[in-house]
């Protein structure tokens, strides 16, 4: 990756960050503060959509911080590098953790009376969504593993191949 490409996705993670920061810290106080009292039903789904929001907040945040170093690391060219693998587990993690939340505020609507069908089909879709893109960062983590390996190896043979000649 050249440095235009990582100074880009630098940006566009910074944005990213300041925008669930905003979500956290401004937008759901907010709604706090100017929510009406309503029925058991419509507290229940408004608690869980502000506490499903804060959760995914913090779940952008952790990748956000992870793919940030991880992008460090491939400025400096030591992205093959097994402390890599530190960073791409907590991604792993977090994706995990927002699906399970994601099916569960699903299922917290489904209860819902006054929840639209559709609605509660589009939270499970964006819950499998995540599974399938966990799944995807996990098969990246292996391959992330392959590649550190034969970097390993190709440096030994190097250095034997240093003394034979």
């Amino acid at each position: 990756m050249g440095r235009a490409t990582v100074t880009a996705l630098r940006i566009v993670l910074a944005l990213v960050l300041a925008g669930t920061l905003f979500v956290q810290l401004v937008m759901i106080p907010m709604i706090v503060l100017n929510s009406s009292p309503g029925t058991g039903t419509e507290r229940i789904v408004e608690s869980s959509f502000l506490a499903y929001l804060f959760l995914a907040g913090l779940i952008i945040e952790t990748c956000v911080y992870c793919v940030w170093k991880l992008a460090t690391r491939v400025a400096r060219g030591t992205v093959f590098d097994s402390a890599s693998n530190k960073f791409v587990a907590p991604i792993i993690i977090s994706i995990g953790c927002g699906a399970v939340a994601t099916f569960a505020f699903a299922a917290i609507l489904a209860s819902s009376t006054e929840i639209a069908p559709g609605v509660v089909l589009l939270f499970g879709g964006v819950g499998v969504l995540l599974v399938g893109v966990g799944v995807i960062v996990l098969v990246l983590r292996q391959l992330l593993i392959q590649a550190t390996t034969t970097q390993s190896q190709a440096e030994d043979l190097r250095a034997e191949l240093g003394t034979v000649i």
